[in-house]
């Protein structure tokens, strides 16, 4: 199944129309013409079962034959990450994620972050054809660049952790992961959190934690935390 993505597609709609971009898509590159199926998402929880019933350059028109919506997870997964110097660490690291099952993203700047500046225009762009590929109906979050210090301050729900390499009391990730939970996880850059940093969050009541024996690249410990989580609400 070959999945399509528009936010504006509304629940109960009976046709919809592409603009002229993806109607070009359609039609040309894929070759689509009426008559022939397509399957939409609009990103949150539905999938429209639909038929060609225009097919042109300029625009695509669709009569929506059958939605179906999904339950959305009940778990929560949110991972605070350090941008990556090399942008397609952190792009890998969106794509996988996606495909995994993630629901928010923010990235941070940290005091040893070597990328200090973040546009998400493109990582919204991988988020979306990773989700189509991977045939989820909800899309993840991506949120805009903060620093440390606002977002460990901020006001977040569930269990909160810090993943970090300095050697200190830390617990294993896996055991205090609870089931069901919105977890959030701060993942820092590759020169690590600063102690000043590790003591903020340990003061805002993130708990210090470790993702196994071996020093993993930012964009590796995130995507583990990631699937952990994913494998305790399985």
């Amino acid at each position: 199944m070959q999945l399509f993505y528009n936010p504006d597609i509304k629940q109960g709609a009976d046709t919809f129309f592409f603009d002229k971009e993806e109607s070009k898509h359609i039609s040309k590159v894929l070759r689509k013409k009426e008559g022939d199926s397509i399957y939409i998402t609009n990103g949150k929880g539905f999938l429209f079962e639909s038929v060609i019933t225009l097919s042109s350059e300029k625009k695509c028109e669709v009569k929506i034959t059958k939605e179906i919506s999904q339950e959305p997870d009940v778990f929560y997964t949110h991972i605070a990450v350090a941008p990556t110097k090399m942008n397609d660490r952190l792009e890998w690291f969106l794509e996988k994620a996606t495909e995994i099952g993630i629901h928010e993203i923010t990235p941070i700047i940290c005091d040893h972050s070597e990328r200090k500046v973040y546009k998400t225009d493109r990582a919204e762009k991988i988020i979306q054809a990773a989700m189509k590929q991977s045939l989820h109906y909800y899309i993840p979050k991506i949120n805009e660049p903060i620093s440390f210090s606002q977002f460990v301050k901020s006001n977040i729900d569930g269990q909160k952790f810090i993943a970090h390499c300095e050697e200190t009391d830390k617990k294993s990730f896996k055991n205090e992961v609870k089931k069901d939970e919105k977890i959030t996880i701060l993942i820092g850059p590759e020169g690590d959190f600063s102690t000043k940093e590790i003591n903020l969050a340990t003061e805002n009541h993130f708990i210090p934690v470790t993702l196994g024996n071996t020093r993993l690249r930012t964009e590796t410990a995130a995507l583990v935390a990631c699937h952990t989580i994913a494998l305790i609400n399985e």
